[in-house]
């Protein structure tokens, strides 16, 4: 099995890339030690302090005020989990700094041609496929593999173009 990036090493992916990294996430929940009190105060209807997400909003606020790019799709369902809603409502602060989130309902039929695993390309050349071990997050394993990378951006390609703006998403969920 290759090597998994994680931690700092990790981080640096989102500082070193150039133009732009793009993220397919596929999953319905996401264990990180640093989200979990935050998701549990937010499930018990407690308004989470943000401490635990400012030095990503703020990192992304560096690097995309750069003029880079940072664009995801999640897949979500109908009902969504009860991680995918915290996602839901988190996203605003992700829009704030820059990013691109856009959601993709999973009965959508390009869903099936999707890659079934959560994945970064970061300027078209690297794919991050990110590692988990019973929902907790474990990193990262890296690859400039032509085919993989290929892979990739057909389907960020394809996820992209079917997916819905955030707006676009909350406006379905309201009717």
């Amino acid at each position: 099995m290759p090597e998994i990036v994680s931690g700092g090493d990790f981080t640096d992916l989102f500082r070193r890339y150039r133009y732009t990294a793009w993220r397919l996430e596929t999953r319905t929940h996401y264990g990180k030690a640093d989200e979990d009190q935050p998701f549990q105060e937010w499930l018990s209807g407690k308004d989470p302090d943000m401490e635990w997400f400012r030095p990503w909003l703020q990192m992304m606020r560096e690097e995309l005020g750069t003029g880079k790019r940072m664009e995801r799709v999640r897949l979500i369902d109908d009902p969504p989990s009860d991680y995918l809603r915290w996602e839901l409502w988190g996203t605003p602060y992700n829009l704030g700094v820059g990013e691109d989130i856009r959601y993709l309902p999973r009965t959508h039929p390009i869903v099936a041609e999707l890659p079934d695993h959560d994945f970064w390309v970061f300027d078209s050349r690297t794919v991050a496929r990110l590692e988990f071990e019973d929902d907790r997050f474990l990193g990262a394993t890296l690859t400039e593999d032509p085919g993989q990378v290929l892979t990739a951006l057909q389907a960020r390609d394809a996820a992209w173009h079917h997916a819905l703006t955030f707006t676009e998403y909350m406006a379905t969920r309201a009717l």
